[in-house]
C-alpha cells in the first residue's frame, strides 16, 4: 500500500462561517480549529496547510460560563523589565472584542510556523458583518 499525499495547492478549500452568538468560546474555537487544522477531511496530513478557511462573526457575544468573566486573565509581556500586563476577560472583551477567540483558537493549533500559517486562514470578526461573502462561506451549526 502507499501513502497518498496531496500537495498543498492541488487541494481544494472551502470557506465556513460559524456565528459565535450564545455560544460558548472554547466550543466555537475547538470547531474553527478543528476545520482550520484540516481533519474534517479524509487528506489530512499533519504537516501541511490542509484546512479550509473559517470566518468567526460576532465574537464577542460568546459567552463563557462559571464566572470566567472576572476570573479568566489574559497575561502579555511587553518585552521589557517589569512588562507583564494582565487584563481580565472583561476589560480585554471592552478594549480588543475579537481578542479572546483569536487567542483561545491560536491555542489550539501548532505552536510554530505552519500554526501561524493556519491561524491566517481563521478570520474573526467582532459584529454580524464580514467582507468575504463573495466567497459563499457555508455556515456550520454547533
Amino acid at each position: 500500500m502507499e501513502t497518498i499525499f496531496v500537495k498543498e495547492y492541488e487541494q481544494a478549500r472551502k470557506w465556513y462561517v460559524i456565528d459565535a452568538a450564545g455560544k460558548p468560546l472554547g466550543r466555537v474555537a475547538a470547531k474553527a480549529a478543528y476545520i482550520a487544522r484540516g481533519k474534517n477531511k479524509a487528506t489530512y496530513t499533519k504537516n501541511q496547510l490542509m484546512g479550509d478557511f473559517v470566518v468567526i462573526i460576532n465574537a464577542e457575544k460568546a459567552v463563557v460560563t462559571g464566572g470566567k468573566e472576572q476570573k479568566k486573565i489574559y497575561y502579555h509581556h511587553t518585552g521589557f523589565v517589569g512588562g507583564l500586563r494582565a487584563h481580565t476577560y472583561e476589560k480585554l472583551l471592552e478594549k480588543h472584542p475579537t481578542d479572546p477567540m483569536a487567542i483561545a483558537v491560536a491555542g489550539m493549533l501548532p505552536h510554530g510556523r505552519l500554526g501561524r500559517k493556519m491561524m491566517d486562514n481563521v478570520k474573526i470578526y467582532a459584529g454580524a458583518e464580514h467582507p468575504h461573502a463573495a466567497q459563499n462561506p457555508q455556515p456550520i451549526e454547533l
